[in-house]
């Protein structure tokens, strides 16, 4: 059936019997595609059916679907004509994980970041009233992203909307990893309470049926808090809150879920649709173990297994550093949003349940939280992956650095990620965290020098953080470990006429490019590890003005407010006689593919830096000349 789907809407020519089997095979399909390129499986797999819903009942593109997060989004591909584009499924060139406008007017609106649904599809209510169009916005956003602030911002303004507005609660009782707090807690009793809905609906029913007056009892009751609500729901937060609540609907079972979304296109108002999914459904491995297959590499179709080996990641050094780090200092503490798993907190969680905290995916609420743990003597340890980080931004200059706090972020996917793509990418960081009075920043170059830093960052007294790369952690350069001295670099290499001033993961690269400079050039350049980026070793700086000529600074950071940038302004600020060559990442979103792919585009191979020096050179030689 799936060869059926050629365009948006062609779900609507296939029999309302067939649909189950076509979620079968839609299910089979994915499974198939993701154990050859990898991608989101365990929530993708929970909402084959609730998809299916949603597009035999609206019409795309004329009504606007906006996921929440968006990698779910792969059966709304399917649906609308892209299944043939899975065989490239976040590689370069091919189709997003996440929807993208670029690839298709039924995405509406470009996600990647958790709880922006809500907002967004107020704003396209708002827009389709002053315009005076019709259309339906349905917002689907799942029980994990109502963990986040921006959600409930977003509730409270959706409740003065007078037409109508749906939003799908996903609810599968996780985002990444189990869900936690309050509204975890709420939801779960939401999920028994199956007898308020039922009586409502048959209310509704019988008032209906009553000439003349039967409508009118059924608006007034809608704008009544009713006692029987609070009675068999206590709180019911979201009719509270001035939503009409619709659930819990089984979000496997297509023939209600249609007639739900049905009733619910009709509504005058905001109204939300609570559908039950299981994350994973139809493949054992994906249902066991949900968080594993959340962000899946290629993996055996057979056994769930992942193909290949790897080597440890910089994650999994954190991980052990943390789990030590608990067992010296009673005071340290660990703190992340909803991602305890992917920064590699199980383990201390395990050992220190007291003394780790996942406050959901709230990362505003997470540095505040660690400025006070730190007021109250405690050492906090915020790990964060560092494109969710931003959405903290005015949390970090106001709470921590303004008062000057000794909070400790541990920045994890600092730099180009890969296949995730744009909204994923840590390549801001240093730029923005740069820009903070009190603010010290270092990055490892290889794995022993991640746990070094982290236990230099807990000694520390002030605001610090320590940024390190996705993936495998290098473990060259073993034998260079001098002990971490505030703001001073480390040495690995001292040569002549060029020096190459390495930030973390660039270490490694300008080994390569070393090399390639004595091959290309017979240069013997210099090579440096930076480790601080905030401050600058100034006095290695200084030094540089007797030996060479010009400083090569690397980073994988954008330009602007970068490593670079600061080394060049302090050059000029000295007078220093030298020129400065930066090599950072250009001023654009960058799309996903391979790392080694990206890192092509924008010119970050060891070739195309020996190509920028030689240019330097051949550019000094006409100025000379």
């Amino acid at each position: 059936m799936l060869e059926k789907i050629q365009k948006p809407n062609d779900i609507k020519k296939i029999p309302a019997d067939q649909l189950p089997a076509l979620a079968d095979e839609i299910r089979e399909f994915i499974i198939e595609s993701l154990s050859k390129t990898g991608g989101h499986l365990a929530s993708n797999l929970g909402v084959v059916e609730l998809t299916i819903a949603m597009h035999r009942v609206f019409d795309l593109p004329k009504d606007k679907l906006i996921w929440d997060v968006g990698h779910q989004s792969y059966t709304h591909k399917i649906l609308t004509g892209r299944k043939d584009g899975f065989e490239t499924l976040r590689r370069e060139g091919g189709i997003s994980g996440f929807p993208k406008r670029s690839e298709s007017d039924c995405d509406v609106f470009d996600t990647g970041h958790s709880s922006t649904s809500i907002s967004a599809g107020v704003g396209y209510v708002r827009a389709r009233e002053l315009k005076k169009e019709n259309y339906s916005v349905i917002s689907i956003i799942g029980d994990g992203a109502l963990t986040g602030g921006m959600a409930y911002e977003a509730l409270n303004n959706a409740a003065s909307l007078k037409s109508n507005f749906i939003i799908v609660l996903n609810d599968n009782e996780m985002s990444i990893t189990e869900n936690v707090g309050g509204m975890s807690s709420y939801l779960s009793g939401l999920r028994t309470a199956s007898a308020y809905t039922d009586f409502k609906m048959d209310v509704t029913k019988a008032l209906n049926r009553i000439p003349g007056i039967g409508p009118g009892m059924v608006d007034a009751m809608r704008k009544t808090k009713s006692s029987i609500k609070q009675i068999i729901i206590p709180g019911m937060l979201f009719e509270d809150m001035g939503l009409t609540y619709l659930g819990p609907v089984d979000g496997h079972n297509i023939p209600q879920l249609i007639k739900t979304f049905q009733e619910a296109k009709r509504f005058e108002g905001p109204i939300l649709v609570h559908v039950l999914t299981q994350k994973g459904r139809g493949y054992e491995p994906a249902m066991r173990h949900p968080a594993r297959f959340h962000g899946a590499g290629p993996f055996d179709v057979k056994t769930g297994l992942p193909v290949g080996k790897s080597n440890p990641t910089y994650t999994d050094v954190f991980s052990t550093v943390m789990r030590k780090m608990g067992d010296r200092r009673k005071d340290v503490a660990a703190v992340t949003a909803a991602m305890m798993t992917g920064v590699g907190l199980k383990r201390f969680s395990n050992m220190f349940p007291d003394r780790c905290f996942d406050v959901g995916i709230a990362e505003e609420h997470a540095v505040t939280f660690a400025a006070a743990l730190s007021l109250g003597g405690i050492t906090p340890v915020v790990a964060i992956y560092s494109s969710f980080l931003q959405r903290a931004y005015d949390q970090i200059m106001h709470d921590v650095c303004m008062q000057n706090l000794h909070v400790v972020f541990a920045i994890d996917r600092a730099g180009l990620v890969g296949y995730d793509g744009e909204t994923h990418h840590g390549i801001f960081d240093l730029s923005y965290l740069g820009s903070m009075p009190n603010m010290t920043i270092l990055a490892p170059k290889n794995l022993w020098e991640l746990s070094d830093m982290i236990k230099f960052a807990v000694d520390y007294d002030g605001p610090i953080a320590v940024r390190y790369p996705r993936g495998e952690a290098y473990t060259g350069l073993k034998e260079f470990r001098a002990p971490i001295c505030l703001g001073k670099s480390e040495v690995i290499h001292e040569g002549s006429r060029v020096a190459l001033l390495a930030v973390g993961s660039m270490v490694k690269m300008a080994e390569e490019v070393q090399k390639q400079l004595k091959e290309r050039m017979d240069m013997d350049a210099a090579l440096v590890n930076a480790r601080f980026v905030k401050p600058i070793d100034e006095e290695l700086l200084r030094s540089f003005a007797d030996t060479y000529e010009l400083v090569v600074t690397l980073e994988e950071n954008v330009k602007d407010g970068g490593f670079g940038e600061r080394v060049l302004a302090f050059a000029e600020e000295e007078d220093l006689p030298f020129g400065v060559e930066i090599i950072a990442l250009p001023d654009r979103f960058i799309p996903h593919g391979s790392v080694s792919y990206q890192m092509k585009q924008v010119g970050f191979t060891p070739e195309d830096i020996c190509g920028r020096i030689e240019e330097y050179y051949r550019k000094q030689g006409q100025e000379e000349r």
